[in-house]
């Protein structure tokens, strides 16, 4: 072997580390744009060419839709003007994607010669980069240095790169789909949370204030606004009915009308609006009045109709606001739109219960042997079915103790019964008072079930039978709640005075459930109706896996504390047992 077949050996070998490398290099790499800037730049190195380029076919596969290349500095590739668009020898790859060698790229027939200010050019290497058999673009190498032309071997290593290039083209587009749908599935799961988030911070309150006031401080910390109102329809117009920021105060008498206007707009069009550049008209100068640059309106729509609008302004970090915030206010929306609808509803319904006294007394006899009657024969039907599921020797013995207790709840139900016949009062509330019943009920609850019950009962003062009644049968329904469905082994009663009002807190670590969900039975439902009868409220806390947590207040009659006449530094302070 001679010394020149010896040293081609070693270029040869030298050659084959370095594409090596490069593949490694390639296959690390994952943002397209970077793979075929690294492409060029070897397909330069390895076939020794002056010049190189490469070519990304359009998506009809009949031009060039963008062009790399190194070797020509950026004063030249301005001299020389648009980049080439596949035309001449380099379109000769595009209709027949095979390499391509030539000695003097000017003595092909399909040349046309090159472009004023455009660099010399003879020698020509042409490869095309497929990615899974399908045409992607085209590898250029000009001007071998050290050589006349390229080679069989520059050939061979271009090819080699090209199909290097072609699986890294093919994994940086498989990264960047996979990012874009983590990144969509992360703005619809942070949409959801936001819904989820706005039905648990208005899902137990049905005064129509308090469901405002949460909605606009937690619309405006979500696109960090400036400032952030909420307007409802009311017959043509829009009024300001509630605001947050540095909007706070200075708009309580603005009514604007639907017709005519960007905001009446957006909700006939069921489509959110930004606004910016110069006012319009149909902003009504809201914007000029507040001194803000840019809006965004959003539409709160229930049920195919028009609650009103959400309405921002200026982004606290400044610029405006972009997709992101449309599409998360309009999420939030969705589920503001909902809450504020619902406790409009409350609010008519409670009207309606007043002057329908007829139908609520029947309610209250229905509801009264539910929680009584029924609840009571429940209570029998679950003692009983314990003791039959027993087995072994002291089964009998079981049976016996479960048919002596039922007996004794029986007798205890049929009493029930005589007095819901005479004045539908609860039958331990006359033997052993509001603050013993509840106890009782706590001691009834551990012997059927097995289970640890704590109480924390402050009830000295007197109650109204009415409001007594509605204490006790809360906690007794929210008691066998845990029974016969929590799966519990340890619950927690409270019943305290504060504020004008009884504080109700029943809690269970059961297995907790879906608040979202539908339920079969009356029992939530019954409840709240009983509490918000008498201008109470009742919140529902509860998730799969983490217990059930149900939170009660009564204003006491003559108290002048109704919902909106809370002791809030009460409120604020949730005894421990809330959450065993």
């Amino acid at each position: 072997m001679t010394d020149a077949d010896q040293a081609r050996d070693r270029r040869r070998e030298e050659r084959f580390r370095r594409l090596i490398d490069v593949g490694k290099s390639l296959m690390s790499e994952l943002d397209l744009e970077a793979v075929l800037r690294r492409v060029v730049e070897a397909a330069r190195e390895v076939t020794a060419a002056r010049y190189a380029a490469l070519g990304v076919l359009d998506g009809e596969r009949r031009e060039l839709e963008s062009f790399l290349f190194v070797g020509v500095d950026e004063r030249t590739s301005r001299e020389i003007g648009e980049h080439p668009r596949g035309r001449g020898v380099l379109g000769e790859l595009i209709r027949n994607p095979e390499p391509l060698r030539l000695a003097d790229v000017n003595a092909h027939p399909h040349s046309y010669g090159f472009p004023p200010g455009h660099p010399q050019m003879r020698s020509f290497l042409g490869v095309p980069i497929k990615v899974r058999g399908e045409a992607f673009g085209n590898l250029y190498m000009a001007e071998k240095r050290g050589a006349e032309e390229f080679d069989a071997d520059d050939e061979e290593a271009a090819r080699t790169l090209a199909s290097w290039a072609g699986i890294a083209i093919e994994n940086a587009r498989l990264y960047t789909r996979l990012s874009e749908r983590e990144e969509a599935l992360e703005r619809a799961l942070r949409r959801a949370q936001i819904s989820v988030d706005v039905a648990r911070a208005v899902g137990g309150e049905t005064d129509v204030d308090r469901v405002l006031d949460l909605i606009v401080k937690r619309a405006r910390a979500l696109v960090d606004a400036r400032g952030l109102l909420v307007l409802l329809q009311r017959g043509d117009a829009l009024v300001v009915a509630a605001q947050a920021g540095e909007t706070e105060g200075g708009l309580a008498d603005v009514s604007l009308p639907v017709a005519g206007s960007v905001y009446g707009e957006a909700m006939r069009k069921r489509a959110p609006r930004r606004l910016e550049g110069p006012e319009a008209d149909a902003e009504l100068g809201l914007r000029a009045r507040l001194g803000a640059r840019s809006a965004l309106v959003v539409p709160l729509l229930f049920r195919g109709y028009e609650v009103g609008a959400l309405l921002g302004f200026d982004p606290e970090a400044g610029g405006r606001f972009g997709q992101e915030d449309e599409s998360l206010l309009q999420a939030f929306a969705a589920s503001a739109a909902t809450a504020v609808a619902t406790a409009q509803s409350v609010e008519s319904e409670r009207l309606r219960m007043q002057v329908e006294a007829a139908e609520r007394e029947r309610r209250r006899w229905a509801q009264e042997l539910h929680d009584g009657a029924l609840q009571g024969l429940a209570a029998v039907r679950i003692s009983l079915a314990g003791a039959l599921r027993r087995e072994g020797e002291g089964r009998a013995a079981a049976l016996e103790r479960a048919a002596a207790e039922a007996v004794e709840l029986l007798e205890g139900q049929i009493d029930e019964l005589s007095n819901l016949v005479n004045d539908l009062r609860p039958a331990p509330l006359e033997r052993l008072g509001l603050a013993g019943a509840l106890r009782n009920l706590a001691e009834e609850c551990a012997a059927r079930g097995g289970i640890e019950v704590e109480t924390a009962v402050e009830v000295d003062a007197p109650l109204a039978e009415e409001e007594e009644r509605v204490v006790y049968r809360l906690v007794q329904e929210a008691l066998n709640n845990v029974l016969k469905h929590a799966g519990a082994g340890r619950a927690s009663v409270s019943a305290r005075l504060a504020g004008g009002q009884v504080r109700i807190a029943v809690a269970d670590d059961g297995r907790g459930f879906d608040p979202g969900a539908e339920t079969a039975g009356r029992g939530l439902a019954g409840m709240r109706e009983r509490v918000e009868a008498l201008g109470g409220s009742l919140e529902l806390a509860s998730e799969p896996g983490a217990g059930t947590r149900i939170l009660a207040r009564v204003p006491l009659r003559g108290s002048g504390s109704g919902v909106g006449g809370l002791d809030h530094a009460v409120v604020d302070r949730e005894p421990d047992q809330l959450r065993p």
